[in-house]
């Protein structure tokens, strides 16, 4: 399994408990293509460089994960179908 990180940005008007059930989420889509969760750290609201969906600020999250290329594919499907995530990236960090 390799190790990545992931750094995703929730809708600002999303409350404490929503955005406490949407890192609930993604920690269960990496669980559950057997993955591990390393670490998540909410980094908390910020302005974005450039509006997206008319949206100038939203609540960043970093999360590092070790999981296969299987089911980071999967991930990524399942991360554009979320409707309060405006964006995400995934990069791997581990070396060969």
């Amino acid at each position: 399994m390799r190790q990545y990180e992931l750094t995703y940005i929730v809708h600002p008007q999303v409350d404490s408990e929503g955005l406490a059930a949407v890192m609930n989420e993604v920690k269960g889509l990496v669980e559950s293509n057997g993955g591990a969760v390393h670490k998540v750290e909410p980094w908390g609201l910020r302005r974005l460089a450039y509006p997206i969906r008319k949206v100038r600020e939203g609540q960043y999250v970093f999360m590092e994960f070790s999981l296969d290329a299987k089911g980071v594919a999967e991930m990524d499907r399942a991360l554009k179908l979320k409707e309060p995530i405006l964006r995400y990236l995934i990069v791997r960090t581990d070396e060969d």
